[in-house]
C-alpha cells in the first residue's frame, strides 16, 4: 500500500507557532525532505525528533524523485518541509507532489505559519483578491517587464524580496505601477518584526535613509 507525502508549514521566525500536528507529523514521517538540513536539522534538535532527513532543493529535486518515490510507493511517510513557512512556494517540492499526486500516492497538507499571509493580513490593504507573485527578477529590466505583467490587475500583490533588491524593487514598481499605498513586512514573527505602511516611494525614502538592511522581506502593494 502506497504511503503519504506530507507537507509541513514550519515556522518562519517564531517556534512556538509550529503547531501540534505538524510536529506530530516530522517526528512520525520516515524521511523528512527538506530545503537544507542544517536549518531543518536545529528545528528537529530542539524539539528533541531524530527523523532521518535527505535535502530537496532547486539544484537537486529531479535526482532526488527516485528515491523519495520508492519509500513513498514502498509505504513509507515523507515530510517535506522548506526552511520556513509553507513549501512551494517560493520554495522546492512542486515537482515531487506533481509526480506523488501522478502516480496516486496521498499528499497531505498541514497548514501554518506563512509570511505571505502575514504580511498580507498586517498590511492594512485588501486581503482579497490578493495576488503572489513570488521574487521578482534581479536584473532590471526583467524586474520592470515582470511588474508590468500586473500594471492593470486590481489584486492586492504580494512579493518576496531579499534585503539587497528591496530597494532597487521598490524603485521600479513605483515607475511601473505607480506610488501606490503599499506595505512591507520584516523579520516577521521574529524578534525585530517590523511592518512599515505608506507608499512606495515613502518606503523606499524610508529604507534607503537605513545604513543597513538586514532580514527577510515582503511587500504588499495595492492594486490597480
Amino acid at each position: 500500500m502506497p504511503g503519504r507525502l506530507v507537507i509541513v508549514a514550519t515556522p518562519i521566525g517564531n517556534l512556538e507557532d509550529l503547531s501540534a500536528r505538524a510536529r506530530r507529523a516530522l517526528e512520525e514521517a520516515d524521511l523528512v525532505a527538506c530545503e537544507d538540513t542544517r536549518h531543518t536539522g536545529r528545528l528537529l534538535s530542539a524539539l528533541g525528533i531524530r527523523t532521518p532527513m535527505l535535502s530537496l532543493h532547486e539544484h537537486n529535486e529531479e535526482r532526488r524523485l527516485p528515491r523519495l518515490m520508492a519509500t513513498l510507493e514502498s509505504g513509507g511517510t515523507v515530510a517535506m518541509a522548506s526552511d520556513a513557512g509553507t513549501p512551494l512556494l517560493s520554495d522546492p517540492g512542486f515537482p515531487l507532489v506533481r509526480e506523488a499526486i501522478r502516480r496516486g500516492i496521498r499528499v497531505e497538507p498541514i497548514p501554518g505559519p506563512s509570511a505571505i499571509l502575514a504580511a498580507l493580513v498586517a498590511s492594512g490593504l485588501p486581503p482579497y483578491p490578493f495576488t503572489f507573485v513570488g521574487f521578482p527578477p534581479p536584473k532590471a529590466g526583467r524586474k520592470r517587464r515582470f511588474l508590468e505583467r500586473f500594471r492593470t490587475l486590481d489584486h492586492t500583490l504580494v512579493l518576496y524580496e531579499s534585503p539587497h533588491r528591496i530597494l532597487t524593487t521598490l524603485e521600479a514598481a513605483e515607475e511601473v505601477l505607480g506610488d501606490r499605498p503599499a506595505a512591507i513586512g520584516r523579520e516577521l514573527t521574529k524578534l525585530h518584526e517590523e511592518i512599515l505602511r505608506g507608499p512606495l516611494s515613502e518606503l523606499r525614502h524610508e529604507l534607503a535613509d537605513r545604513p543597513k538592511l538586514k532580514g527577510e522581506f515582503v511587500l504588499v502593494v495595492g492594486g490597480a
